[in-house]
């Protein structure tokens, strides 16, 4: 049989934990200081996190703290000093996304449990393996998947599997988002998103506002979900306020524990947020124009006073959550006793005052029960009830009352105390082992087979995997040493995309450029020779060695470290660095060309969103997704001087025809400047 499924509240301060946990959440999630993807929500000071662990654990409530924002080098000691404190309360799991970071955390805390957050952009069976083996209980899936898909990976790993059923929906997969980076150095992979995908962005066709997601609501497939095997059906919202965190639970509970939502709750649920309604689009497979939607004025006003009022009065009393068993005893001459325990091992026994002949009226079971059972204002209700009861004998109403309160107080104590999770100081890598290298090779990445001869002294060219077997023949008869790049997209295609690779192999081609846990883990199972890509966000030296462990030749570094913190980077395997190219700011799996309700505009070879002001970002499909590229391209050409600490630079083509590829090409190699449009990227200004 399958678990009861999980209902899993988000909470942005101490003030969202009693709703979430009063209209029934099973678990909680939050963050502690420095350590979240969603850093203009609260958080949790050392105090708060704390209390939220003693209220949530004495209520029988899970909690998770979330650590899923990217590490610089100089930030890991912080966070491991959290991770530390939080071994110590305890939590009940680590919700992270760093690599680097996680591989720290399994030196000093092995035992503690470990979540993969939905940041690591895993969306395949392969991808769920592979966290599987590096230690990781839970994996929080991609929110672009179908049903179809997400039982797929349920079928084929072991690992639980946590689904986002309600809340704000990101136009790009997460962790594969660059975006308001790009555009302000606001990291969304280090929690400081600015959302300028809410901001008006056209597609030719499209609404206006064509980067732009209703908010996902699956709530009515709570049952499907639990029927599959999903663990852990998830609530988005940590930067939301309380009542939202109340009635989203709320509506969960009903789903789950009756199978339908009360109407009320169902409005109380679309007034506090949503933007023009709620969407089912990608669980149900049915993408496209119906899923966009914006925060209109009506959304904004829905949420009264009135009805706001009517949800904290909802959760503002105590909620009887935990069964208890009761037994009192009164003998003559004897202390009365007076145990509690909660069928969780935990158990609390207290005396009173010794009884008294009574002169009228001798207490009987009933009257002790009537009494002792009043736990009104504590989390705790009476299951079973059982005394012993010597005849003629009394005591004071006064006593009973002192008897259950004290009784309660210990056992709330002892649910509270839990085993710290063991920890060991880790041992932080060396850094700024590299600073003296300077690039000496370059590689191309392109999207079709017309490459210019100039790129033949490429130590290695990336070309995507639907090329025909007669292009990569001639490729290599050229002199190209060739690799294929696995999409970083391959939602529903992981199948297709394997035997693609065993084909690839079998024309000579042997290695592939990997930008996601899953393409890793299935190159690893076909034996290939592993070139790691941006997308696999390496921002620190532990992650570093991380993928040298991990069998990596080398890797392409984030594209949201500066110029400086890659020179500081340590670790053996060879770096590489994005020094031209379109960068890619966004992966989506709704393509925004398909918003005008015609299918053929994806077929296009390039589409353009425009922005407010008319500047044009390309779009282009590959595998199961869309790239939405930069405006202009990013150019080193005449900085390389300054690149320090790097193997290979890797001109990143996507647009570009073969006489502008060769344009770029002599640019680098005399090491001047660009006339067009260009940016540095974030090599300078870096991110939040």
């Amino acid at each position: 049989m399958n678990k009861k499924l999980e209902i899993l509240a988000p909470a942005g301060s101490i003030e969202s934990i009693y709703p979430a946990v009063r209209m029934g959440a099973d678990a909680v999630y939050l963050v502690a200081w420095k350590l979240s993807a969603r850093t203009a929500a609260q958080n949790f000071s050392r105090e708060d996190l704390k209390q939220a662990v003693e209220y949530c654990h004495a209520r029988g409530v899970k909690v998770y703290l979330a650590c899923n924002t990217l590490m610089h080098d100089e930030e890991l000691a912080e966070a491991m000093g959290i991770i530390k404190y939080a071994c110590s309360i305890p939590v009940d799991a680590l919700i992270m996304q760093d690599l680097g970071l996680i591989s720290l955390v399994r030196e000093a805390a092995p035992k503690m449990r470990l979540h993969a957050s939905t940041q690591m952009s895993v969306h395949t069976v392969e991808g769920v393996k592979l966290l599987e083996k590096m230690g990781f209980q839970r994996v929080v899936l991609s929110r672009e998947l179908s049903k179809a898909e997400i039982q797929e990976i349920a079928e084929h790993t072991n690992a639980e599997l946590e689904i986002f059923v309600h809340g704000a929906l990101c136009m790009s997969v997460s962790g594969q988002c660059y975006f308001s980076a790009m555009l302000g150095s606001r990291s969304g992979n280090r929690g400081s998103c600015a959302q300028p995908c809410r901001l008006p962005f056209a597609a030719e066709g499209g609404n206006g506002h064509d980067l732009s997601l209703k908010d996902n609501s699956i709530i009515s497939h709570l049952r499907e979900l639990e029927e599959m095997g999903v663990t852990s059906a998830k609530i988005e919202g940590r930067m939301k306020r309380p009542e939202y965190v109340a009635v989203s639970v709320k509506a969960c509970r009903e789903s789950l524990d009756t199978g339908k939502v009360d109407g009320d709750i169902a409005d109380k649920l679309q007034a506090v947020f949503s933007r023009s309604g709620f969407t089912d689009g990608y669980f149900t497979g049915q993408r496209g124009r119906e899923m966009f939607g914006i925060r209109s004025k009506e959304n904004v006003t829905s949420a009264t006073d009135k009805i706001l009022t009517e949800i904290r009065t909802m959760y503002k009393d105590e909620q009887p959550l935990v069964p208890v068993q009761m037994k009192f005893m009164m003998k003559e001459g004897e202390s009365v006793r007076f145990a509690v325990s909660d069928g969780d091992g935990n158990s609390a026994s207290v005396k009173g005052a010794v009884p008294e002949k009574a002169l009228k009226v001798a207490l009987t079971e009933e009257k002790a029960k009537n009494n002792l059972t009043k736990t009104g204002g504590t989390p705790y209700f009476e299951n079973s009830f059982s005394a012993d009861i010597g005849e003629g004998l009394t005591v004071p109403m006064s006593e009973l009352n002192r008897l259950r309160r004290t009784a309660l107080e210990e056992l709330t104590e002892k649910r509270v105390k839990r085993v710290p999770v063991t920890f060991s100081e880790a041992v932080f890598p060396k850094t700024e082992t590299r600073r003296k290298k300077s690039p000496k090779y370059f590689r191309g990445r392109f999207v079709n087979s017309d490459i210019p001869d100039s790129f033949l002294d490429s130590e290695l060219i990336y070309v995507p995997m639907n090329l025909r077997d007669e292009e990569y023949n001639a490729l290599m008869d050229r002199g190209f040493a060739v690799a294929v790049e696995i999409p970083r997209g391959m939602f529903g295609m992981e199948k297709r995309i394997y035997e693609r690779l065993k084909h690839i192999q079998g024309l000579g081609i042997n290695e592939v450029l990997a930008s996601n846990l899953g393409a890793v883990e299935m190159a690893k199972q076909l034996d290939m020779d592993i070139h790691g890509g941006f997308g696999l966000n390496i921002t620190n030296t532990a992650s570093v060695e991380w993928a040298e462990k991990m069998g990596l030749l080398d890797i392409e570094v984030s594209i949201e470290l500066t110029l400086e913190q890659i020179a500081k980077l340590g670790g053996k395997i060879p770096l590489g660095i994005v020094s031209y190219g379109l960068l890619p700011l966004m992966l989506t799996r709704n393509n925004p060309a398909e918003n005008d309700g015609n299918s053929f505009a994806s077929c296009k070879t390039i589409s353009f969103l425009r922005d407010r002001k008319g500047i044009a970002f390309p779009m282009q499909s590959y595998g199961a997704c869309t790239e939405i590229l930069n405006s202009v391209p990013v150019i080193l050409s005449d900085r390389k001087h300054e690149i320090k600490g790097i193997d290979f630079e890797v001109f990143r083509f996507s647009v570009e025809n073969s006489v502008e590829m060769g344009e770029k090409s002599l640019l680098f190699d005399r090491k001047l400047s660009s006339k067009g449009g260009f940016t540095r990227g974030l090599y300078y200004r870096g991110v939040e």
